[in-house]
C-alpha cells in the first residue's frame, strides 16, 4: 500500500527480456530497503529481489508489462519511486494500491506562473471512477482532479510537484499509468452485487 507521495527519482539501469517477465534494476538509494520489501515504481507495486545497495532490482511478470508503461522504459529513463506506507506513515496522498489499471497519455499541457495544467486521457471506462475533487493516481503520484470531460482528466501540477517528480518533463503524447480511485471500484461491485441479489429474490 502507498500514498502516492512520491520519495524520490530514480534512473533506469537495466530492462533485461525474459521469455515470460522482464528483470528491471533501478539505480537509487532508498533508506531502509531489503530483499522482499515493496516499492512502486512509477506507481507501479513490485517487489524487491536481492539485498539492494545503490541500485534495486525487481521482476515484472508481463501481465504488468501489458497493463502499464513499465515495458517501454530504457537506460536513462527517470521513474518515479514510493516505499510501501508503515502504520506510522503520514497518509499525504490517498490509498494508491500499485496496481495499475490501465495506460493513459497526456493530450495538453498549459504551463502558468504557478502551476501546470495537465490534461490527460485515460482508458474508456475508467472515467466513470473519477470524479471532480476526487483523487487518482498517475504514475504513482497522488492527484487532485482539477476536471474531467469524457475520458479527459486535467490535474494541476505545483511547483512542487513538477520539481520531485517525472511530471516536470512528461511532453504532450507521453504515456502514464492510470490507478484510480480504490473505493470508487469497490463501491461499484458491492452495488452491482445487491442489485443482483435484489433481482434474485424477485418472484415472477
Amino acid at each position: 500500500m502507498f500514498t502516492g507521495i512520491v520519495e524520490s527519482l530514480g534512473a533506469v539501469v537495466m530492462l533485461e527480456r525474459l521469455p515470460d517477465a522482464a528483470r528491471l534494476t533501478i539505480g537509487a538509494s532508498l533508506d531502509g530497503l531489503h530483499a522482499g520489501d515493496s516499492v512502486a515504481v512509477n506507481g507501479v507495486c513490485l517487489t524487491v529481489v536481492g539485498e539492494p545497495g545503490e541500485q534495486f532490482t525487481a521482476d515484472v511478470m508481463n501481465e504488468t508489462l501489458r497493463r502499464s508503461t513499465l515495458g517501454e522504459l530504457s537506460p536513462g529513463d527517470a521513474v518515479n519511486l514510493e516505499q510501501a506506507v508503515t502504520p506510522t506513515t503520514r497518509l499525504g496522498g490517498h490509498i494508491v494500491q500499485g496496481h495499475v489499471d490501465g495506460v493513459g497519455r497526456v493530450v495538453a499541457r498549459c504551463p502558468s506562473e504557478h502551476w501546470d495544467d495537465v490534461d490527460i486521457e485515460i482508458p474508456a471506462g475508467l472515467s466513470r471512477y473519477v470524479v471532480e475533487k476526487g483523487s487518482i493516481a498517475f504514475d504513482g503520484v497522488s492527484l487532485t482532479v482539477a476536471g474531467i470531460a469524457d475520458d479527459t482528466v486535467r490535474v494541476s501540477l505545483i511547483p512542487e510537484t513538477l520539481r520531485r517528480t517525472t511530471f516536470g518533463k512528461r511532453e504532450v503524447g507521453s504515456a502514464v499509468n492510470v490507478e484510480v480511485d480504490l473505493f470508487a471500484k469497490h463501491i461499484e461491485r458491492l452495488l452491482a452485487a445487491n442489485r443482483a441479489a435484489d433481482q434474485g429474490t424477485q418472484t415472477p
